[in-house]
C-alpha cells in the first residue's frame, strides 16, 4: 500500500478498509447501510457554513482553502443564471489516486463522492446536486453542479 501523504488520503484509505472489511463480514448493501448510516446528518453539519452563506458560489468558494489542504485542488464557477443562484465545483485533482485499486474496486466514487447527492438532497431540499463528470471515468476533472433559487 502506498503512502499517505495527505489528511484526505487518510480518510479515503480508512473507508475503503473498513468498507472492506464490514462487507467481508455482512456483505456489500450492509456494509453500505451501516458504513452511512446518519451521513445526511454529518453532510448537513459540514456543508450548512458554505450553504447558508448568500450565494452557493461565495460558500463554495470558502471551502477551497479546506480541500486545497487536504490534497484537492479545487476551484468555483459562479454559473447562476435564470433566476437560479448555481456554481460548478471542480476538482482538478482527486487524492484518491488508485486507493480504490488496492482494495480491489474499479472505482472510487461509489464509496466517496457518490453518497454526498442523496444525503445533500435530504439535508438540503431546496438544493441540487448534480454530478456531471468524474476523473474516475477518464475525465480531466471532476465537476459537480450545486443550484437552487436565488433568494
Amino acid at each position: 500500500m502506498s503512502k499517505q501523504t495527505n489528511p484526505a488520503e487518510a480518510f479515503i484509505r480508512k473507508r475503503f478498509e473498513t468498507f472492506k472489511k464490514l462487507s467481508a463480514e455482512m456483505g456489500e448493501k450492509k456494509a453500505m447501510e451501516t458504513m452511512f448510516a446518519g451521513y445526511t446528518d454529518q453532510v448537513k453539519q459540514r456543508m450548512e457554513p458554505y450553504i447558508g452563506r448568500p450565494t452557493l458560489a461565495e460558500g463554495l468558494r470558502a471551502a477551497v482553502a479546506e480541500f486545497n489542504k487536504s490534497g484537492w485542488d479545487m476551484e468555483v464557477v459562479d454559473i447562476s443564471n435564470k433566476g437560479m443562484d448555481a456554481a460548478l465545483e471542480i476538482q482538478k485533482v482527486c487524492p484518491v489516486n488508485d486507493i480504490h485499486k488496492e482494495f480491489g474496486f474499479e472505482s472510487p466514487c461509489f464509496l466517496i463522492c457518490a453518497p454526498d447527492g442523496p444525503a445533500i438532497k435530504e439535508a438540503f431540499p431546496e438544493l441540487r446536486a448534480t454530478t456531471l463528470c468524474r476523473q474516475a471515468d477518464g475525465d480531466c476533472i471532476c465537476m459537480f453542479k450545486f443550484e437552487r433559487l436565488k433568494k
